[in-house]
């Protein structure tokens, strides 16, 4: 039985400087059963989360929907009353954005936040919604789920925030959940215990599913039926196996063929490290023996009951040399992010010592020089929350410019537009504000800001995460251009495993702030040592096996006894 039925719809966004309409979404239709799943891919802009939006009957400030139906259990959703839609969002039609920080309020709890939904759309008491909440959290695998009910969202990882926001989109068993992008902050195991929780409710509940994403392997393993559109309109749609390994369409064949799969060779450099002799002597980047512990929340219970919180970083060495790719890799928690953190001088470290170029940097940023902060530079995970959504794009790539080199006025723009061109955006960008872009162009703003100062180390952390596979391989390409052009050196976090195989020289392997395995690329992931990378390859295969190794590597979910092997170094 049909339950979404969406015929030739059409949206568009009005220019307000001069009235004109840009068609966002032309003429898309297609239907979605009861207890399916259909998954939409496509490039960074091509419609897919103004469609995702529009289904809901909501469009982004200066979006309309201006043709079409959303038919959905035989009512056209688009017609209906503001209390109408009130009544249908949440209760019988929920979503799961991309970005989980813009979702949540930032001066709530998080706990509170799924009671609402709960409140009001079940009408449970306060007890009842708590209890539920709970449940939730359990259920999307939130550690310590009573910790995170009583943390505001900033205090959460981003995989965190992301489980948070399923768990109130699954809050009232929807009849259509409608997931956009909603894995890209998950690490891949996270990822697999999330999805799987997703099918399992489809099918208990005969729930229907329309899963947006831009990872064509999610959708092979998530979706019967697939749509791939291309600016706004439908390119090719069949089966998922079908689209997967045989698409038709020279569009859909350059999606699959960008896809960087753990199963392939890896390139020549990462396959054939350099010698030793050629390396050079001295590490650009050394981490000897670095721990961190955060600080306990101020409280009344915290101020006559004080106890040390567990080391997010926990002795931790390598080395990382000029024009080298170290890749980091770890479940979302495991410290990636927060060792990033402390290298560029967010934070200071607990223990330990870390030196760039030979010299100790052990301080945060506000005591480092403007030459050494210029020559470490690093791309945010969350692209909205980093830039300035104040400034304009030109704003955003000229005042490094500014600031480091005192280029202004036409070279600082000129520089710009050389910048956003690199990142395959075109330069009518740089009047626009961050929140008037899409996921994956914020994002490449976000990197080609960070490569306005001619850094000599990068950190990337998920930079990725929210780019589409053809831009993800070009933005790669590009990043390995840059280094072997300027010797720059990069620390490359990520949750995908297959692009890190693709672009790292090194690889080290975190679990609980530890490093559990180390060694070149190809070696860790062609032949692993330790279970827990065993499964995490498991994981981003999609194999099904991966609970089996789970059970081994998180026995009651606690948290590990792994050694860190000593003096390693890249």
């Amino acid at each position: 039985m049909t339950l979404l039925d969406v015929r030739d719809l059409r949206v568009a966004y009005r220019n307000p400087s001069t009235g004109a309409q840009a068609i966002a979404v032309d003429g898309v239709s297609f239907k979605v059963e009861k207890g399916e799943t259909l998954g939409i891919v496509g490039e960074s802009g091509c419609g897919k989360s103004t469609l995702a939006r529009a289904l809901m009957a909501y469009c982004r400030p200066g979006g309309e929907v201006v043709g079409g139906e959303v038919l959905f259990d035989g009512t056209d959703v688009l017609r209906l009353s503001d209390e109408g839609i009130r009544e249908l969002r949440g209760r019988r039609m929920a979503m799961v954005p991309q970005d989980p920080l813009t979702s949540l309020t930032y001066h709530m709890k998080v706990g509170p936040q799924v009671d609402e939904i709960l409140q009001i759309h079940q009408q449970l008491d306060a007890a009842a919604a708590r209890l539920h909440t709970l449940k939730l959290f359990e259920g999307t695998n939130l550690p310590e789920p009573e910790d995170i009910y009583g943390r505001y969202p900033h205090e959460n990882s981003g995989g965190q925030r992301q489980r948070v926001v399923i768990a109130g989109a699954l809050a009232c068993q929807p009849d259509l959940l409608i997931l956009d992008e909603p894995t890209t902050a998950l690490d891949t195991t996270t990822e697999m215990q999330v999805l799987k929780l997703v099918k399992e409710l489809r099918d208990r509940l005969g729930m229907a599913l329309v899963y947006i994403t831009h990872d064509l392997t999610l959708t092979d393993y998530m979706c019967e039926n697939v749509l791939v559109m291309l600016d706004g309109k439908v390119a090719e749609r069949g089966t998922a196996s079908r689209i997967f390994t045989a698409p038709e369409t020279e569009y859909g064949k350059m999606l699959v063929s960008s896809i960087p799969r753990l199963d392939s060779a890896p390139p020549p450099a990462a396959a054939t490290p350099r010698p030793e002799a050629e390396k050079p002597a001295e590490p650009l980047l050394a981490v000897e023996r670095l721990s961190f512990r955060y600080r306990q929340r101020w409280s009344l219970a915290a101020l006559f009951e004080p106890k040390d919180l567990p080391l997010a970083v926990d002795d931790v060495s390598f080395e990382l040399r000029p024009g080298e790719t170290l890749g980091l890799v770890g479940e979302s928690g495991s410290g990636k992010s927060t060792l990033a953190n402390i290298i560029v001088g967010l934070l200071a470290p607990t223990s330990g010592n870390i030196t760039f170029d030979g010299t100790p940097i052990n301080e945060i940023d506000k005591h480092r020089s403007a030459e050494l902060r210029r020559r470490i530079q690093i791309v945010f995970q969350d692209p909205l929350s980093s830039l300035n959504p104040r400034r304009r794009v030109e704003t955003i790539l000229t005042r490094p410019q500014e600031i480091f080199f005192g280029v202004r006025g036409q070279a600082a723009r000129d520089r710009a537009v050389e910048l956003l061109e690199d990142m395959e955006l075109s330069a009518d960008l740089m009047r626009r504000f961050p929140r008037q872009l899409s996921g994956g162009q914020q994002q490449r703003v976000a990197i080609a800001r960070a490569f306005a100062a001619n850094p000599d180390l990068i950190l990337c952390d998920e930079i990725t995460s929210a780019l589409d596979v053809s831009v993800q391989a070009h933005v790669l390409k590009l990043l390995k251009g840059i280094q072997q052009k300027t010797g720059a050196a990069c620390l490359f976090i990520s949750h995908d495993l297959g692009v890190v195989k693709q672009v790292a020289d090194d690889t080290v392997v975190l679990k609980d702030g530890r490093v559990v395995e180390a060694g070149v690329t190809h070696a860790v992931f062609d032949k692993p040592s330790h279970d827990y990378t065993r499964l995490l390859l498991a994981a981003a295969s999609r194999r099904e096996d991966y609970a089996e190794l789970q059970m081994s590597t998180h026995p009651g979910r606690q948290a590990g006894t792994h050694q860190s092997p000593e003096g390693y170094s890249c």
